[in-house]
């Protein structure tokens, strides 16, 4: 018989009772071992909300499709709005759906970029905007009050949803990035967007010696749920028409021979005698995931005087916009939301021409003020980031903002549309169209204390600093080690869809020309 010391049991009994207790330590840790991104609910917990979430979203659907068929007929303007509020209810229910499927199966990279939180921050945020867009366009409508309280259900449960889960960074790269695209366009759509000679799955052309003579036409032909790139070369001429590209409509590549040289042109706006939402009124919208246009050129015509009306509207994940065209007045671009990434395009407007709550990219663009309305003020952005653990935002880096030499408007960087409206304008070069305090109030003091705006290494006549707006929520950024968590590798706190690499994409603060 082998007899122990008591030193040596009571050494036995603590190495014992530490084995036992380390799965709760675990649990109870940021990050456990098995990669839970959670900080204090269990993935059961987390998935079982998401469900009563969806619950609350089925019942908001069933109340908006029994008031629709009652309006439907003689109500064009409260049908589209309904209709639009069903869209985003669905866009929201299967976003919740990734993220459950994501909790529960986390190795899978099936919508996943390998980062498992910044896909959940991604999709939870996006489920937070839609119901917000949703009541927009029903203002003024006694639909409100059906369905306000179910969706403000579903934002309180996604804001607690969004509270659990901890952002993490894959990689912090800020050295010198090597001259290529970020890594989830694949070597072959690399070198689509850069080569000459399309070899397109389908060819549009107005003069029909293509396979289409619409857009749409083409859209709508191609493969739904497609894990394969489907590409549409769409040849030069003016497209009058509005696309829609649905959810199910995944990874096209759409291609046309010059911003200047493939236009597709509409002009609807929520104008009361066109009777549609600003969510409806987009020439160009895009839900589904994986989309990517090249050379070519989306603008609304509705002029300054129709007031809302957009040009380009995206939700989808992963969009890419490369060397496109965004023309408009008020609203340009609906960044909606998701996670989006621009590079050598040209984007026009008066009003609050960039907005959304994506989490956008804007590398290398110019971004040109118009002459609106009569005492009207330009803003260039309108950013919606409503909750403070949204990954959302708008990032402006070597990018040349001015306006047209026409315009007498006062401009402006942007304005906070949401309560946490974020914005960064970085090593960009800004013309004396910029007014010197360089943004604009929304309503009196509403969110500039609460919004975070700042500016860092921005060079031209409208880059003083000096004389900017004294808001708590407005920071020059002077100091590097401040400035580089809002580059592309760390703005988007680990949401490294957009990867520190390449011309395209510069991870940190490397002094480029503009």
């Amino acid at each position: 018989m082998v007899f122990y010391s008591t030193k040596t049991i009571f050494t036995f009994i603590f190495f014992f009772l530490l084995v036992i207790s380390l799965p709760h330590f675990i649990a109870s840790a940021s990050i456990d071992f098995n990669g839970s991104v959670l900080h204090k609910i269990s993935p059961i917990q987390f998935v079982n909300s998401a469900k009563e979430v969806i619950t609350n979203l089925q019942q908001v659907t069933a109340i908006l499709s029994r008031f629709n068929v009652d309006v439907e007929a003689g109500h064009p303007p409260v049908s589209n709005a309904i209709s639009d509020c069903l869209d985003l209810v669905d866009l929201s229910t299967e976003n919740l759906r990734w993220s459950i499927s994501a909790i529960q199966n986390p190795n899978r990279k099936d919508k996943s970029t390998g980062n498992l939180s910044s896909d959940l921050r991604t999709w939870l945020s996006a489920v937070l905007v839609n119901p917000d867009t949703c009541i927009e366009g029903l203002q003024g409508t006694n639909v409100i009050g059906l369905v306000s309280a179910g969706l403000d259900r579903v934002k309180s449960a996604v804001k607690n949803l969004l509270d659990e889960v901890i952002p993490v960074n894959d990689h912090l790269t800020t050295g010198i990035a090597s001259d290529r695209f970020p890594s989830w366009i694949k070597d072959y759509e690399v070198n689509l967007l850069q080569a000459n000679r399309i070899n397109a799955d389908a060819v549009v052309a107005a003069d029909g010696s293509g396979d289409y003579s619409s857009v749409m036409d083409a859209i709508s032909a191609a493969p739904e749920n497609s894990t394969k790139r489907y590409v549409i070369h769409v040849k030069k001429g003016v497209y009058v028409e509005n696309v829609v590209i649905d959810k199910k409509k995944l990874n096209i590549m759409m291609i046309g021979d010059g911003m200047d040289a493939t236009v597709i042109s509409g002009s609807r706006s929520r104008s009361k005698v066109d009777g549609t939402t600003t969510f409806r009124s987009a020439t160009f919208a895009v839900k589904g995931g994986g989309f990517i246009a090249r050379d070519v050129s989306f603008e609304n015509t509705a002029g300054p005087e129709k007031h809302q009306a957009v040009a380009l509207k995206s939700s989808s994940d992963h969009s890419v916009f490369y060397r496109c065209g965004i023309f408009g007045y008020q609203d340009s671009l609906y960044a909606h939301s998701m996670r989006q990434f621009y590079r050598e395009c040209k984007i026009t407007g008066t009003v609050d021409f960039i907005f959304g709550d994506a989490t956008a990219v804007f590398q290398k663009c110019q971004i040109l003020a118009r002459q609106g309305m009569p005492d009207q003020k330009n803003t260039i952005t309108a950013q919606g980031r409503q909750h403070p653990t949204q990954p959302t935002g708008f990032s402006f880096q070597f990018c040349n903002i001015s306006a047209d030499t026409e315009v007498t408007s006062p401009t402006y960087l942007g304005r906070p549309w949401k309560t946490y409206s974020r914005t960064i304008f970085m090593q960009s070069y800004m013309s004396d169209a910029i007014r010197p305090e360089g943004w604009l109030e929304w309503v009196g003091s509403f969110a500039l204390d609460t919004l975070y705006y700042g500016e860092y290494m921005n060079s031209g006549p409208g880059a003083e600093v000096a004389n900017r707006v004294k808001w708590s929520g407005y920071h020059v950024l002077n100091d590097s080690s401040e400035a580089i968590k809002y580059t592309v590798a760390q703005f988007i706190e680990g949401n490294l869809w957009l990867p520190a690499t390449g011309v395209s994409y510069d991870s940190g603060l490397k002094v480029n020309s503009i």
